[in-house]
């Protein structure tokens, strides 16, 4: 299902038909660095995670991760999209990209999208980001939408230190 469209992109939810993307991306060096390993062994292990993640999610708040997608070509880019984590009050933006993609601005777009998204659309009242402390370009980026450093706390389920960012939106 599309969810947002920008000038170059297409964000659509994600199915189990995008276990390959999602086994790729997931076990890609970058994401091993700053995000974790989600321990995605298979492109099964990846259909069950994509149903348990972000299908779930999606059906059961309404938003989740979604799958961005080039509009000229149909590429899968990345992923972008709200994350509500346990033991954190608020929701999160998320995004990820394959290296191949980096420096592009697509990463900036999806994500902007998201945000407004998030205020008008789904009229939530703040959004969180979380970063890597190590990662200069998603702390970049972060700001670049207006998310401010609030603090440096250890996350399950990897319990590392991570950045937390937040942004308020008018009521």
């Amino acid at each position: 299902m599309k969810i947002l469209d920008t000038e170059r992109l297409t964000l659509r939810t994600i199915t189990p038909d995008d276990a390959v993307f999602y086994y790729d991306l997931v076990n890609d060096p970058t994401w091993l660095e700053f995000i974790g390993d989600k321990g995605i062994r298979s492109i099964e292990g990846a259909r069950d995670a994509i149903l348990e993640g972000p299908c779930a999610m999606q059906e059961r708040l309404g938003h989740s991760l979604y799958v961005m997608e080039r509009k000229s070509d149909g590429v899968a880019l990345g992923l972008c999209g709200l994350i509500k984590r346990d033991g954190l009050d608020h929701v999160d933006i998320g995004y990820a990209i394959r290296p191949a993609w980096f420096g592009m601005g697509y990463t900036y777009e999806a994500a902007a999208a998201v945000v407004a998204y998030a205020r008008d659309t789904l009229r939530m009242r703040c959004l969180l980001g979380l970063t890597d402390p190590g990662n200069i370009n998603s702390i970049r980026l972060l700001e670049k939408l207006g998310l401010a450093f609030v603090e440096l706390r250890n996350l399950p389920p990897h319990d590392r230190p991570t950045n937390i960012y937040r942004i308020d939106f008018p009521n």
